[in-house]
């Protein structure tokens, strides 16, 4: 007998090209509509010194809303953040629609396979 195809509901961020700060304000804006892995008490990120590459990585439980939507936005971003989101087709679309409720996000490529999508997007301010 064949169980039906379960959804997988977690999706990869892995954001770059961006302050810590701005990293932090993403992740506490996808907080607000997911469970993650990075916890409320969680630490924002920080700079690393030097001139070195910086990613900073989570994933978040698309499967069911959760956190506090009634929450206060966080600031706004300092400049464009380039993320890019791994998962399953819906669980990507899932979380890329919370993204577009608070910024403007452009989609600059895309990788699918036969059961995931990578999304590569660049995300900013909305206009105010």
């Amino acid at each position: 007998m064949n169980a039906p195809a379960q959804s997988a509901p977690n999706v990869q961020v892995v954001l770059s090209d961006c302050s810590a700060t701005d990293a932090g304000h993403l992740f506490t804006e996808l907080c607000r509509h997911f469970d993650s892995d990075r916890g409320a008490d969680d630490a924002p990120p920080h700079d690393t010194e030097g001139s070195r590459p910086t990613m900073w990585t989570g994933t978040f439980d698309t499967s069911a809303p959760a956190g506090a939507p009634d929450a206060p936005r966080p600031p706004r971003l300092s400049g464009p953040v380039k993320a890019e989101v791994q998962g399953e087709p819906q669980a990507v679309s899932r979380l890329r629609e919370a993204l577009e409720e608070t910024f403007t996000v452009e989609e600059l490529g895309h990788v699918s396979g036969d059961q995931e999508i990578e999304l590569e997007l660049r995300l900013q301010n909305r206009a105010a």
